[in-house]
């Protein structure tokens, strides 16, 4: 099956093992192309809306997974057991939805080998609550998929807490670490998305100073990183 470049890159990060579930799955894409590739014999392709998960059972019929992938209809990690699966894949939906996913069913997360994120907006939030609530990033991929960037970060429940810099929930340590070679491109695309924000906030309203004075100050960090590279 041919899927787009940020379920590939999603996919990337998974390693060979027993069995996945795909949460928000829509169209089951990532679960078939990861049993198609033999990175996982079985998966769960799970979605809380009832249409996408009966386009997600015609894709697997068609393709013949039928006995590979099971399809549930729920929201969240609610229609998995803990120890049922070995890794979750959350991706596509915002940072602060996947946190509150992540806190809805903690005893799934902790039986998990690992987690793999993809937060479309809000991946700052979605990393200060990982580093701030016990989990360890394992790895972190970047992509560029019909002219988005896409975040992507592996993580693991280890009840450690680690205090990072604040920029570097802006940009993923483990991506600053490996050079990743869209980094560059990245922090600046960041650090011109800011400036374009500063200069129409035209309010002048304390709300507006300190949102400006934010913004500034992430610009500012964001820079001084981009000299390190």
């Amino acid at each position: 099956m041919n899927i787009s470049l940020r379920l590939k890159t999603i996919g990337s990060l998974v390693d060979k093992c027993e069995k996945i579930c795909d949460i928000g799955t829509d169209h089951a894409y990532l679960p078939i192309y990861l049993i198609e590739k033999d990175i996982c014999n079985n998966a769960i392709a799970s979605d809380i809306n009832k249409g996408p998960v009966e386009k997600a059972k015609s894709n697997i019929k068609k393709e013949g997974l039928s006995d590979k992938i099971t399809c549930r209809l729920g929201g969240g990690l609610k229609t998995i057991r803990p120890n049922e699966v070995d890794v979750a894949i959350i991706a596509g939906m915002g940072g602060n939805l996947i946190r509150d996913i992540i806190e809805e069913s903690k005893d799934v997360f902790k039986s998990l080998d690992y987690c793999i994120l993809q937060p479309v907006q809000n991946p700052d939030i979605l990393r200060k609550y990982i580093y701030q609530s016990g989990y360890d990033i394992l790895d972190e991929e970047l992509c560029i998929d019909e002219g988005k960037y896409y975040e992507i970060i592996k993580i693991k429940y280890n009840d450690k807490f680690e205090t990072v810099e604040d920029v570097y929930y802006e940009v993923g340590k483990k991506l600053i670490d490996k050079k990743h070679p869209l980094i560059k491109d990245y922090i600046n695309f960041k650090i011109n998305k800011y400036k374009n924000i500063v200069k129409y906030i035209k309010d002048d309203t304390e709300l507006a100073s300190i949102r400006k004075s934010q913004l500034n100050n992430n610009i500012i960090k964001l820079e001084e990183l981009i000299k390190c590279l």
